[in-house]
């Protein structure tokens, strides 16, 4: 392989408010953060600690292995719009007795975890991602779900199960609406001594009146497979539930089990966080986020708007397709084209590094040379990860095709792309992408069967 080479120099002007404009949109992103922790305010947080119960990132800690990490996904959704930032639900990967699980956990201080279209589309986005990339899923319930679209949420849970996906429900309070039917597609479901009150809502002809049947579990049989005590012997045995999965990944394991850090300092990250995409330069990113700083570039002569090439990040093997906010050329079209069928061939995920910028066309640019690099990404079946870079402006289209995963460092829009699954403080790519590496070899890469890689 061969070590990637820095040209910036901290010392530079343009170095130093780059990375000042960055730091303030991420106090931006901090404060919008803290508003998410907060759920419904001091006053509705301190009533429900006063029942003996716990918060939903509380609840969260208690269920993952102790010191491990945990990727909370879309922390802020919703912000900007009539409803709570963090849109009453907690979803995220952690590992839970060694097995990566998602974890979706309901904010009971916010108007009763009531879900609203968001918590609905962030509650599907975490349970897609638990079906494309084979983690199990453990649903910590405590919310009145009567504004979630219609069967919205169980569809997903069914999906999981057809997938022979397992999936654990703690209930820990009132459920109602949607969220009700949980328990009863979730393959071990847990209840709590006291608190958990289970409410199906039936609407009637007239579509206004509604008929509530409470069931109220008193211990197994019936539906609850198992009666935690308190919350904290809840998550005890939501524990146990994984710990008995005799769950294994199905993809291979990191190519470097002891990886080497990178050669160059994360904190330049923040200022190539702010670049123009005249000044964008991928190799500078990939200097700070790949294993050793070690990256082989794919037809460097060719194509040259294009980077295109091979490294590992965190013992895995991933190829980097990343360009400015400009439409491709028929070179780098090509370039590209014939990088992906490499990936596919050698069973290698794909990180899109996406910089939008402005769109500026050159006069040999047409659209219909693009029409071979959609194709050939929409019949990608390797994992696909996309990380948009630098401030957005009315873009190309993204090429990634649906991708596993897709966050975005910040910018000076107010809101986070709607696609993405969070927005990043820069220095924490490398950590960030390596625990997505890790998730999508939960599952089988596709033809690594087939290229000599994959060990069951």
């Amino acid at each position: 392989m061969t070590a990637l080479d820095t040209t910036l120099d901290p010392r530079d002007p343009a170095y130093l408010e780059g990375r000042g404009s960055t730091l303030q949109w991420l106090a931006a992103l901090e404060a919008a953060l803290d508003e998410a922790r907060a759920g419904g305010g001091e006053k509705w947080v301190t009533r429900h600690h006063a029942r003996g119960k716990l918060l939903p990132r509380e609840r969260i800690e208690m269920l993952l292995d102790q010191d491990s990490p945990f990727l909370e996904l879309s922390p802020v959704a919703a912000r900007g719009s009539e409803f709570p930032v963090g849109a009453s639900v907690v979803t995220g990967i952690g590992a839970v007795e060694g097995v990566e699980c998602v974890v979706i956990a309901n904010d009971p201080t916010v108007a009763g975890g009531a879900v609203n279209p968001y918590t609905a589309e962030k509650i599907r986005r975490a349970a897609r991602i638990a079906s494309e990339n084979r983690l199990p899923l453990v649903n910590l319930v405590e919310s009145s779900g009567e504004a979630a679209p219609a069967g919205s949420i169980a569809r997903e849970l069914s999906r999981l199960t057809a997938d022979r996906v397992p999936t654990v429900c703690v209930v820990f309070g009132t459920t109602s609406g949607d969220a009700a039917y949980l328990p009863a597609l979730s393959d071990y479901t847990i209840v709590v001594r006291g608190h958990a009150k289970v409410l199906t809502i039936h609407p009637q002809r007239s579509g206004v009146e509604v008929r509530a049947t409470p069931v109220v579990p008193v211990g197994p049989p019936g539906p609850a497979d198992q009666l935690a005590e308190d919350e904290r012997d809840g998550l005890r045995l939501a524990r146990q539930c994984v710990r008995r999965f005799n769950w294994r990944k199905q993809g291979p394991p990191p190519r470097t089990t002891r990886p080497r850090d990178p050669r160059y300092d994360a904190e330049a990250l923040l200022s190539l966080a702010a670049a123009g995409p005249s000044r964008f330069d991928a190799r500078e990113v990939l200097a700070r986020i790949l294993d050793d700083s070690d990256f082989d570039e794919f037809k460097p002569g060719q194509g040259s708007v294009l980077v295109a090439g091979w490294g590992e990040l965190h013992g895995y093997p991933v190829g980097v397709l990343a360009s400015p906010g400009i439409w491709l050329p028929p070179a780098e079209s090509r370039k590209a084209v014939h990088f992906l069928q490499l990936a596919n061939a050698t069973a290698t995920p794909v990180l899109f590094l996406r910089h939008p910028g402005e769109i500026k066309k050159s006069d040999d640019t047409d659209v219909r040379h693009d029409a071979p690099l959609v194709h050939a990404v929409a019949k990608s079946t390797v994992p696909h990860l996309v990380l948009t870079i630098g401030p957005e402006h009315a873009g190309p289209p993204d090429r990634a095709d649906r991708p596993r995963f897709q966050f975005s460092w910040p910018r000076p829009s107010a809101e986070p792309a709607a696609a993405d699954d969070g927005v990043i403080d820069p220095r924490d790519t490398r950590t960030v992408l390596g625990l997505c590496l890790s998730a999508v070899h939960s599952a089988a890469v596709a033809g690594a069967e087939h290229v000599g890689v994959f060990r069951p």
